[in-house]
């Protein structure tokens, strides 16, 4: 077979292609499969690491979409309840709207009078109950005072290097309050209008792609909204819980405990974790190792009960997630994005996992059974 002067052989193939596609099929099939997902998995890190990079230039609009989207899904069964009762969508959202603010500054106010003269107490108590830990380890581990005092200069060298300025901070609560703002209004025209939102998006949508975008697009709404509202439920649990062991072993400054660990609920397994070490923090500050070790019984005890009990029955398994999972999604939010991105990494780690899998079994419906082999 002769190539012309344009390196092509008689049948229309060029020898440089052909030659390619030869070399890469006679490459092991495992070198082969290698090559393709590490080349997947490079387009999809490089992607997220994209969208993870501009959703921290813009961390004010994203923080409200995230908060929005949050909300929406939380509340939405209030509006749903307040359509039933025949009231106009306008009228349904704005008074679940005001619900929302009623309760929020309804427990801001009664958290403010019973905590406000009870926070520089916790920290004291955290600085006491650090000492003491402090001692504990220099008495049994092979580590002297003058190294962990060397240990312990360093970070706060660390933590107290920034200069605090007026300016970037008047420009930090402004962003905050922006974004609250911005939130709100988002958040009342998503009830209002969103379910015309997405009927507008699907009829836009054509062919056999409509039908999985649409059962998409419930199962993930559905998952955010199981997710939001049994996280919820989960850190008042595991507030009550913890809160009710501090007050039965009259460890003080209960409520403050109480209220970090229902915000730490917020984020699985590290919010529970940090919560809970505070917690026992306090009782060896304030009434020594037997207490701190009856709180952590107890903080153990909650969080087991929580984890294979509570967890099963109100996130139910389409929510669900493996916790190395759960790990590896926090830990890259937080990397990303800080608290806030500790905040969102799980939930939308679990509504893309139940989108990727209604889809994929969309597929599996769609493709037909292979016929049954024939008899010899």
């Amino acid at each position: 077979m002769v190539a012309d002067d344009a390196g092509r052989t008689p049948e229309g193939t060029t020898g440089r292609g052909a030659g390619s596609r030869q070399t890469w099929a006679a490459l092991p099939w495992l070198v082969r499969s290698a090559v393709t997902w590490s080349a997947c998995l490079v387009v999809i890190v490089a992607g997220l690491y994209l969208l993870g990079k501009i959703a921290v230039l813009l961390a004010p609009l994203a923080i409200a979409l995230a908060v929005t989207i949050f909300l929406a899904a939380l509340l939405d069964p209030v509006q749903l309840a307040l359509r039933r009762l025949h009231l106009p969508a306008a009228l349904a959202a704005l008074l679940t709207v005001l619900l929302l603010l009623g309760l929020l500054f309804g427990v801001g106010a009664l958290v403010w009078s019973l905590t406000a003269n009870q926070f520089s107490e916790l920290s004291q108590e955290l600085v006491q109950g650090l000492q003491r830990t402090r001692d504990f380890v220099t008495s049994t581990l092979p580590v002297s005072d003058r190294q962990l005092d060397q240990l312990l200069d360093q970070a706060r060298q660390g933590l107290g290097q920034g200069s605090v300025d007026p300016v970037s901070g008047a420009r930090t609560a402004a962003e905050v309050l922006g974004s609250a703002l911005l939130a709100l209004v988002l958040l009342f025209f998503l009830l209002k209008d969103g379910r015309s939102m997405w009927r507008w998006t699907l009829s836009r949508t054509t062919g056999p792609n409509r039908e999985v975008t649409a059962e998409a697009g419930r199962v993930g709404w559905r998952t955010l909204g199981a997710y939001s509202r049994g996280t919820m439920m989960i850190a008042t649990i595991d507030a009550i819980g913890i809160g009710l062991a501090l007050v039965v072993l009259r460890v003080p400054l209960a409520f403050p405990l109480a209220l970090i660990t229902f915000f730490g609920g917020f984020i699985p397994i590290i919010g529970a974790t940090v919560a809970g070490a505070v917690a026992v923090l306090v009782a060896l500050a304030a009434k020594g190792p037997v207490t701190a070790l009856l709180v952590l019984a107890a903080v153990i005890t909650v969080q087991q009960v929580e984890g294979n009990l509570l967890e099963p029955l109100i996130m139910k398994r389409q929510v669900r997630l493996h916790p190395a999972v759960i790990l590896v999604a926090v830990t890259a939010g937080t990397l990303i994005a800080g608290i806030a991105g500790a905040f969102v990494s799980v939930p939308i780690t679990a509504v893309v996992w139940r989108v990727i899998d209604t889809i994929q079994q969309h597929r599996q419906r769609q493709t037909p059974a292979p016929p049954p082999p024939t008899p010899a």
